[in-house]
């Protein structure tokens, strides 16, 4: 890492580590903040859209046919962001039929991601967000997969960097912290999460964010597990009662300008570039999911028609709104759902199989999996411009 890359208004010092190298440690939290123009109106629009979105997470008659679909994509996103090249419907295949081989070898990665986010939020109802529960967070994410020999669930005591594949430590873009001076970058960060200040809510959630990247405490994951706190952070600071918001939808499309403005706080203390950046994206997914909100609620009063049109049964409909809270199921998962036999469940399944409202995924005789393929399109696929655009003007 070159020092003279870090000007006088970097974020933090460029220090000697032991080892002889040169390393970035970020000053603790709170940054100072100039509050331009375009700030004060990134995060206007950011809090009423996040008003917007809460206030529909709290009229939802079910709000898990926002939540454990949504979570998902945001793994599978956050996951890309990464290298990892599973797919939405990969995600739900592997967990509707964890036994069969996946046929998508990082969709374990992306699983992963989905089991720590569900911990997380439910650890937060008896322990506080802190440096325990990030790495039993980190643990969950990176054990039985690629990384797992990187010390999943531990703090690294090693240096780590960033640049491009196979550049020794002085050719790296960034070096974080030295591992001797980590406890103290790490003390600090926690002290910060407990300590309440004058930050509006979001773009402390913004400057928390950065931080955690900037410090990079673990030797694999930090990108996932920092992507991961914010919407934690969304929840235990009240801000959403229902996770359901998400950023790497948004850091995906601009993973370049992402990683930029991160680099650019740090090399240059622009903190106001880096906010920016940040609001828009939560104006910009906030009415995301609010239309994807509206376009699953159609889409479900559609097959609801189609199915009654057919005269199916209330077991049928049972079925079909389960679908929208995770569009994959097993002859076993129906019969458990439906609370009947699996002959009758198998009845059920094939009802939906002439409607066009599932297929079976696996092409085999035993152990099938059928998908809901119109609404992993629903949840999965792009949102109109002009749909987030009524979306935005609502809030």
């Amino acid at each position: 890492m070159d020092p003279a890359s870090f000007s006088d208004r970097a974020s933090g010092e460029v220090v000697r580590a032991l080892k002889g190298h040169w390393a970035f440690l970020p000053r603790p939290l709170p940054p100072s903040i100039v509050w331009t123009p375009d700030l004060v109106a990134a995060l206007s629009a950011a809090d009423r859209a996040l008003g917007r979105l809460a206030g529909i997470g709290q009229t939802l008659a079910n709000p898990h046919l926002l939540i454990r679909p949504f979570m998902r994509r945001e793994a599978v996103l956050s996951s890309r962001i990464e290298g990892t090249q599973a797919s939405l419907s990969d995600l739900f295949f592997f967990e509707a039929a964890p036994s069969i081989e996946a046929r998508v070898p990082d969709v374990a990665e992306v699983a992963n991601y989905v089991a720590a986010l569900e911990y997380g939020l439910e650890r937060l109802a008896d322990l506080p967000l802190s440096l325990r529960l990030i790495r039993e967070m980190h643990r969950r994410l990176m054990t039985g997969v690629r990384g797992q020999e990187l010390t999943p669930g531990e703090f690294r005591l090693d240096q780590n960097w960033i640049g491009t594949a196979g550049c020794p430590v002085d050719e790296a873009i960034y070096v974080p912290p030295p591992p001797e001076r980590l406890p103290e970058a790490l003390d600090a960060f926690e002290k910060y999460l407990h300590r309440p200040d004058d930050l509006p809510p979001l773009v402390r959630l913004a400057a928390i964010h950065y931080q955690f990247e900037a410090i990079h405490p673990f030797r694999d994951g930090n990108g996932r597990i920092g992507r991961l706190l914010i919407a934690l952070l969304l929840c235990a600071d009240d801000l959403l009662s229902s996770p359901l918001l998400y950023l790497s939808a948004y850091f995906e499309r601009r993973r370049q300008e992402y990683y930029d403005r991160l680099l650019g706080v740090s090399q240059h203390g622009q903190w106001t570039e880096w906010l920016v950046f940040f609001l828009r994206g939560v104006a910009e997914q906030a009415a995301d999911t609010i239309a994807r909100a509206s376009r699953l609620q159609a889409l479900r009063d559609g097959l609801y028609a189609r199915c009654q049109t057919a005269r199916s049964s209330a077991l049928l409909l049972k079925l079909v709104d389960n679908l929208f809270s995770y569009p994959a199921t097993t002859i076993a998962d129906a019969t458990r759902l439906l609370g009947v036999t699996p002959a009758a469940a198998q009845h059920n399944v094939n009802r939906l199989i002439e409607l066009g409202i599932l297929r079976e995924g696996t092409g085999q005789r035993r152990n099938r999996v059928f998908l809901a393929d119109e609404i992993i399109r629903a949840i999965d696929e792009p949102i109109a411009d002009d749909q987030c655009g009524r979306a935005r003007l609502d809030t």
